[in-house]
């Protein structure tokens, strides 16, 4: 792994740290190369059951570094796309915790996120149109999925940030939090999500995100292979068994 990507394990929570600070945490090829990595590995791995991005020195990410771009190198992972995420995100759950700027890259970067932490002095933005550019990795197609639209209209197209606040009023921020606190109530929220069934959650999350294009007449239709699956498995007899014996389901997984 890469020393631009710092990773460690709390528990079951995997937590990776983009570790550019001398650059804003921008997203060099070799960043954008270790978070694929990372992503694969959090694929594969059963014994981390949520992932933490968050950012070194008090800053979450500055996006694409255009220093780099300048001199012709792309931070885009072939199938996985920016920084190795935005274009094919996790199947497990990812939180954002967020301190400082999440800007271009940076703000798709959270978009690609399930949940969001941020401190109540973050901002969010998509200036890429100030740069010639266009916010490609996915915070245009998803920017106006989270916030109203006129809201997401005027951040892409003047390129202005919006506060952590106001991104919390609208519900693109989950937990805002004083300055400092968002990796730790992050983390709080992960080991949460990490003593539920971890099929559940795989299931959970891949309806929420598919559903959104399901016809209204087939939507219980097209749910209930995942329910089938779901309530067939050892662990949904574990979590009744554990509810009746009053005390904590082991879940296996399967």
């Amino acid at each position: 792994m890469s020393d631009e990507l710092l990773l460690h394990t709390e528990g079951d929570v995997l937590v990776l740290t983009l570790n550019r600070p001398h650059r804003r945490n921008a997203i060099s090829m070799a960043l954008a190369r270790a978070m694929a990595d990372a992503m694969a590995q959090y694929a594969q791995r059963d014994d981390w059951r949520v992932a933490i991005i968050t950012g070194a020195d008090n800053t979450f990410c500055s996006g694409m570094d255009l220093k780099g771009f300048s001199q012709g190198e792309s931070p885009f992972v072939p199938g996985a796309g920016f920084a190795g995420l935005t274009q094919k995100p996790p199947t497990k759950p990812l939180i954002a915790a967020v301190e400082g700027f999440a800007v271009a890259g940076g703000c798709e970067i959270a978009l690609s996120c399930d949940l969001i932490v941020a401190s109540d002095t973050a901002q969010f933005g998509l200036p890429e149109v100030q740069r010639g550019l266009i916010a490609s990795a996915g915070g245009l197609m998803r920017l106006p999925r989270r916030l109203p639209y006129h809201l997401a209209m005027e951040m892409a197209l003047t390129g202005d940030p919006i506060g952590a606040p106001l991104a919390f009023q609208h519900g693109l921020v989950n937990r805002l939090v004083p300055p400092g606190q968002a990796l730790p109530t992050a983390l709080a929220l992960a080991q949460r999500i990490a003593q539920n069934a971890p099929l559940s959650l795989l299931a959970s999350k891949q309806i929420i995100e598919q559903s959104a294009t399901w016809p209204i007449e087939r939507m219980f239709e097209l749910q209930q292979p995942y329910a089938n699956q779901i309530a067939a498995s050892q662990d949904a007899q574990e979590g009744a068994l554990a509810f009746v014996e009053k005390r904590p389901a082991r879940w296996s997984g399967r």
